[in-house]
């Protein structure tokens, strides 16, 4: 069995940034024990799984550890391979663990149509202190813990301890996030994001987590259209609009590298 496979740098400004997302156009589907072996090759934050149903697409994503819920960069990546690749449409509709998804092409930005996870506070505790290594201002939690932190010195300044990360129990991922930036012109807030539980130390550019960073800040910001950015070393943009109980999550992309998997 040969299938196509693509590399897509999503939320990207230029070469070399942005999240690389792996792309497998499927043409029927794989068992989820080879899509995992594959991911875990690819040793990629995501890999995607995409086949053809009806006029939609079935999609399904892998870290090298697991499978996840939601994946936003790998969504992106998906759609951009499709509309390159396979057939141009004017939206893609994948039917996902997290419901049906819809991506737009809209000139060289692909905005995504994605549900919105509201946060609750909770108690500050010493094992998130010793995750992030700095002063914690507020904690929420979702699907991920948001930790707001006081600007964004204090967001490059975070030296993540991977071993306290993976002992705080309930969540995906860690998130620091401010809304105080001093770089990032014309940003209204900025995040990282740290996953060692599912295979990821600290991922590139982060969609998924904008489905909560989205409301919150929205709600503290008063604003509903609101320019993002992910602090990694790679670094990414995302241009983000608050709609209540969706959010909308709209990037660019640039094809890296295209391929065949032989298994």
């Amino acid at each position: 069995m040969d299938l196509k496979y693509y590399v897509v740098d999503a939320f990207a400004d230029g070469p070399f940034t942005g999240n690389p997302a792996g792309v497998c156009l499927l043409e029927e589907p794989l068992s989820a024990e080879l899509m995992q072996k594959i991911a875990a090759q690819n040793n990629l934050a995501e890999t995607a799984f995409v086949c053809q149903n009806g006029d939609d697409y079935d999609l399904r994503w892998f870290t090298p550890a697991t499978e996840i819920n939601l994946c936003g960069h790998a969504t992106l990546a998906s759609a951009f391979v499709l509309h390159n690749f396979a057939r141009k449409q004017e939206e893609y509709k994948f039917h996902t663990m997290s419901g049906l998804l819809t991506v737009r092409p809209q000139g060289d930005l692909f905005e995504m149509d994605f549900p919105a996870w509201p946060v609750q506070p909770v108690e500050i505790t010493e094992l998130m202190q010793q995750a992030v290594g700095c002063d914690i201002l507020e904690a929420h939690a979702a699907r991920d813990l948001l930790l707001v932190l006081e600007n964004e010195a204090a967001m490059r300044a975070v030296t993540p301890d991977f071993a306290a990360m993976i002992e705080i129990p309930d969540y995906h991922g860690v998130v620091a996030t401010t809304a105080k930036t001093e770089s990032c012109e014309g940003c209204d807030f900025v995040s990282r994001v740290f996953a060692p539980k599912v295979g990821i130390p600290e991922d590139h550019v982060t969609g998924s987590v904008h489905s909560e960073l989205i409301p919150f800040w929205a709600a503290r910001l008063g604003k509903d259209k609101l320019l993002a950015r992910q602090l990694s070393r790679r670094g990414g943009t995302l241009y983000c609009e608050n709609r209540g109980g969706r959010v909308n999550i709209a990037g660019k992309a640039r094809l890296y590298l295209t391929g065949e998997i032989y298994v």
